[in-house]
């Protein structure tokens, strides 16, 4: 008899819990959908690729941490997470920041994931080229998003305004794709040794 996998029931446990809880009584149900779709998304592409192209448990457990972040902030919206608001009139900031932790994990996450399918399915090895075509991957994708925003705003008009998050702040833009980048260089120079060892296990089983 087949053992169950234990991390992979655990990881589909927290999931669902944290998405289930998001999905009642969100902030509102259309800003909600916008922010949860890409965990959605990110959750069908790994049932499809679990058997053929596992990940590294890094990998994995980083996604699980980027979805939370996602459906936190579609249940409240991005600029009323709570505990950014307590963060935003302890400090006397100007703005709720929980939208700059979702764009730095934006660079972080992808950063490993983009790194491991290269590692894993191109010529390319650890070195200097990796990590700036990783690096120059996840700018890419936080720039994607940010035209996914403007389109969504252009054609939906004011409704789009909590998902934007913006804040009325005018370098919001350029802030996110700063913290992109931002988390796409700590991850790399902070897990990437720890990742080559995780992709060499993976490897030889």
């Amino acid at each position: 008899m087949k053992k169950p996998n234990l991390p992979l029931i655990v990881w589909l446990l927290v999931f669902c819990t944290v998405f289930i809880w998001s999905a009642i009584n969100p902030h509102d149900y259309y800003t909600w959908i916008l922010e949860v779709l890409p965990a959605l998304i990110g959750l069908l592409i790994l049932a499809i690729t679990y058997k053929s192209f596992p990940l590294t448990g890094l990998a994995y457990w980083l996604i699980l941490i980027h979805c939370i972040i996602l459906v936190v902030g579609g249940h409240y919206t991005y600029a009323q997470v709570p505990l950014f608001n307590w963060i935003r009139d302890a400090f006397d900031m100007g703005r709720n920041h929980y939208d700059k932790v979702g764009h730095f994990a934006q660079g972080f996450v992808p950063a490993i994931i983009a790194r491991e399918i290269l590692v894993r399915k191109s010529p390319l090895t650890t070195g200097k080229w990796l990590f700036f075509i990783v690096v120059c991957i996840c700018l890419a994708i936080s720039a994607v998003y940010e035209l996914i925003e403007w389109w969504v705003a252009v054609a939906s008009g004011t409704a789009a305004e909590a998902f934007l998050g913006t804040q009325g702040y005018v370098w919001d833009t350029q802030s996110d794709m700063f913290l992109a980048l931002l988390g796409a260089l700590c991850s790399l120079l902070l897990l990437g040794r720890y990742h080559d060892c995780l992709i060499a296990k993976t490897s030889k089983s």
